[in-house]
Protein backbone atom coordinates (compact mmCIF):
# COMPACT_ATOMS: atom_id res chain seq x y z
CA UNK A 1 0.00 0.00 0.00
CA UNK A 2 2.99 2.38 0.88
CA UNK A 3 6.44 2.19 0.27
CA UNK A 4 8.87 4.16 2.48
CA UNK A 5 12.58 4.34 1.34
CA UNK A 6 15.22 3.15 3.24
CA UNK A 7 16.46 6.83 3.44
CA UNK A 8 13.45 8.11 5.29
CA UNK A 9 13.05 4.54 7.63
CA UNK A 10 16.63 5.21 9.15
CA UNK A 11 15.67 8.72 9.52
CA UNK A 12 12.28 7.51 11.37
CA UNK A 13 13.85 5.19 13.20
CA UNK A 14 16.91 8.02 14.38
CA UNK A 15 13.80 9.95 15.78
CA UNK A 16 11.84 7.20 17.23
CA UNK A 17 14.95 6.07 19.18
CA UNK A 18 15.34 9.87 20.43
CA UNK A 19 12.02 9.09 21.88
CA UNK A 20 12.57 6.72 24.12
CA UNK A 21 9.28 4.90 23.60
CA UNK A 22 9.75 1.13 22.68
CA UNK A 23 5.92 0.92 22.14
CA UNK A 24 6.15 3.53 19.09
CA UNK A 25 5.14 3.35 16.01
CA UNK A 26 4.84 5.08 12.46
CA UNK A 27 0.84 6.69 12.26
CA UNK A 28 0.82 7.97 8.10
CA UNK A 29 -2.95 9.28 7.46
CA UNK A 30 -5.27 11.36 5.55
CA UNK A 31 -8.23 14.25 7.03
CA UNK A 32 -10.00 16.39 5.49
CA UNK A 33 -8.31 20.13 5.34
CA UNK A 34 -5.70 21.80 3.68
CA UNK A 35 -5.16 24.36 1.03
CA UNK A 36 -6.04 21.17 -2.14
CA UNK A 37 -8.55 19.72 0.17
CA UNK A 38 -6.66 17.06 1.92
CA UNK A 39 -4.09 17.13 4.19
CA UNK A 40 -1.34 14.47 5.11
CA UNK A 41 -0.50 13.24 8.68
CA UNK A 42 2.44 11.70 10.09
CA UNK A 43 3.49 11.39 13.84
CA UNK A 44 4.63 8.20 16.35
CA UNK A 45 1.66 6.71 18.35
CA UNK A 46 1.26 3.75 20.20
CA UNK A 47 -2.08 3.17 20.42
CA UNK A 48 -3.66 0.76 17.31
CA UNK A 49 -7.28 0.00 16.50
CA UNK A 50 -8.29 -3.49 15.55
CA UNK A 51 -9.53 -1.46 11.51
CA UNK A 52 -5.78 -0.05 11.29
CA UNK A 53 -3.23 -1.76 8.34
CA UNK A 54 -0.19 -2.57 9.77
CA UNK A 55 2.70 -2.74 7.73
CA UNK A 56 6.26 -3.90 8.37
CA UNK A 57 8.58 -1.49 5.70
CA UNK A 58 12.30 -1.85 6.28
CA UNK A 59 11.78 -3.26 9.92
CA UNK A 60 9.65 -0.08 10.94
CA UNK A 61 6.20 -0.65 12.20
CA UNK A 62 3.94 1.24 10.35
CA UNK A 63 0.29 1.63 10.62
CA UNK A 64 -2.60 3.34 8.74
CA UNK A 65 -6.44 4.04 10.01
CA UNK A 66 -9.29 2.24 7.59
CA UNK A 67 -10.59 5.64 6.79
CA UNK A 68 -7.38 6.51 5.39
CA UNK A 69 -6.32 3.69 3.24
CA UNK A 70 -8.25 5.02 0.06
CA UNK A 71 -6.30 8.05 0.03
CA UNK A 72 -2.94 6.65 0.42
CA UNK A 73 -2.79 3.17 -1.88
CA UNK A 74 0.54 3.59 -4.10
CA UNK A 75 2.21 6.78 -1.82
CA UNK A 76 5.62 6.68 -1.81
CA UNK A 77 7.66 8.28 1.36
CA UNK A 78 10.72 9.78 1.14
CA UNK A 79 13.63 11.84 3.08
CA UNK A 80 15.64 14.17 1.52
CA UNK A 81 18.45 16.56 2.51
CA UNK A 82 19.10 19.87 1.42
CA UNK A 83 21.76 22.62 2.31
CA UNK A 84 18.74 24.15 4.81
CA UNK A 85 18.16 20.77 6.49
CA UNK A 86 15.78 18.16 5.35
CA UNK A 87 12.63 16.65 4.96
CA UNK A 88 9.84 14.05 3.98
CA UNK A 89 8.45 14.22 0.51
CA UNK A 90 5.54 12.40 -0.15
CA UNK A 91 4.46 11.56 -3.84
CA UNK A 92 0.85 10.52 -4.22
CA UNK A 93 -0.23 8.70 -7.76
CA UNK A 94 -3.92 9.45 -6.31
CA UNK A 95 -3.63 13.14 -6.60
CA UNK A 96 -4.57 15.24 -8.94
CA UNK A 97 -3.39 18.65 -7.41
CA UNK A 98 -1.44 20.07 -4.70
CA UNK A 99 -0.20 22.81 -2.50
CA UNK A 100 3.06 24.80 -3.06
CA UNK A 101 4.06 23.27 0.45
CA UNK A 102 2.95 19.45 -0.59
CA UNK A 103 1.26 18.79 3.11
CA UNK A 104 -2.21 19.27 0.83
CA UNK A 105 -3.44 17.30 -1.78
CA UNK A 106 -6.73 17.08 -4.07
CA UNK A 107 -7.84 13.05 -4.66
CA UNK A 108 -9.04 12.40 -7.83
CA UNK A 109 -12.65 11.15 -6.37
CA UNK A 110 -12.58 13.76 -4.02
CA UNK A 111 -12.64 17.01 -3.45
CA UNK A 112 -12.53 16.72 0.57
CA UNK A 113 -12.84 20.26 2.54
CA UNK A 114 -10.15 23.10 0.94
CA UNK A 115 -9.52 25.89 3.31
CA UNK A 116 -7.51 28.69 2.48
CA UNK A 117 -3.87 28.82 2.24
CA UNK A 118 -1.56 29.73 5.53
CA UNK A 119 1.05 31.15 3.05
CA UNK A 120 2.81 31.25 7.04
CA UNK A 121 5.90 29.11 7.17
CA UNK A 122 7.07 27.42 10.54
CA UNK A 123 10.62 27.18 11.36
Amino acid sequence: MITISETAVDKIKAMLAEEEAPNLFLRVGVKAGGCSGFSYGMGFDDDQNDTDEVMELHGLKVVVDAESKKYLYGVEIDYQDSGMGGGFTIHNPNAVASCGCGQSFKHKEEEGHAEKCDDKVEV
